[in-house]
């Protein structure tokens, strides 16, 4: 079998510094017997926790304590399960980019729509988001393809820059009662749409990942098209 080319990781986000020194540190102090796939199943079970959470906030606003941990877990497993490969030096290219961005659709899916099931936010809002999230991976995983780039964040945001987001505004939900009475009412094609809080949070989050998408996806055109451009008409003499 052709070995797979790795492609160049980019991480440039806020919190990447500290962050990747805190992996390296868990990863050399994890006991042996925690694996890269354990950490990968990990992240699986809190991104569950964490649409469950959010889907229990019918019942109760504290139940976003459970999707603030499960974004933790979500994050300590899917940040350390590839740490673990690099630390111990156990590298599989080929199955951890398949197992890991299978994972991570389903992962968002199993968060997004544990968010549209909640009171907090429209269906649609969170569907969109999650439809956006996919055009992203979609984007990344054909650069890593064709540009050898495996650009892990933008404007300075990444993953668990998101996650960070999310975090905060669940616990600001939880202690501000007013921002779980507010809601905004648009007239939007005809009808009365009203948007709660976590709305307009997830509303501003689609916005930064559609402008992100937009700017990245026309700006590497231009560098493919400068790489990869019309044949002259005497070449094809």
């Amino acid at each position: 079998m052709e070995e797979k080319k790795q492609s160049v990781r980019i991480q440039t986000s806020i919190l990447n510094a500290s962050e990747k020194k805190v992996l390296v540190w868990l990863a050399n102090h994890f006991p042996k017997w925690v694996t890269s796939d354990m950490m990968t199943w990990l992240g699986v079970f809190g991104a569950l926790l964490c649409g469950l959470g959010f889907a229990l906030t019918w019942y109760s606003i504290y139940w976003l304590w459970l999707t603030v941990g499960g974004l933790f877990i979500h994050w300590l497993g899917d940040s350390t399960d590839g740490t673990i490969a690099r630390v111990r030096e156990q590298q599989r290219p080929l199955y951890g980019y398949y197992l890991d961005h299978n994972m991570d659709v389903i992962t968002e899916a199993m968060m997004f729509i544990g968010a549209g099931l909640s009171p907090l936010m429209h269906m649609s809002v969170s569907l969109a988001i999650y439809a956006a999230y996919l055009a992203m991976t979609v984007y990344v995983s054909i650069n890593a393809h064709i540009k050898s780039e495996f650009k892990l964040t933008y404007g300075k945001l990444g993953p668990t820059e998101f996650r960070v987001i999310i975090a905060i505004a669940c616990i600001i939900l939880m202690y501000v009662p007013f921002l779980t009475q507010f809601h905004l009412s648009l007239p939007i094609m005809g009808r009365t749409v009203v948007l709660g809080t976590l709305d307009l949070v997830g509303l501003a989050i689609l916005l930064i990942l559609v402008v992100i998408y937009i700017h990245s996806f026309f700006s590497d055109l231009r560098w493919f098209a400068e790489r990869d451009p019309l044949p002259k008409k005497e070449d094809k003499e």
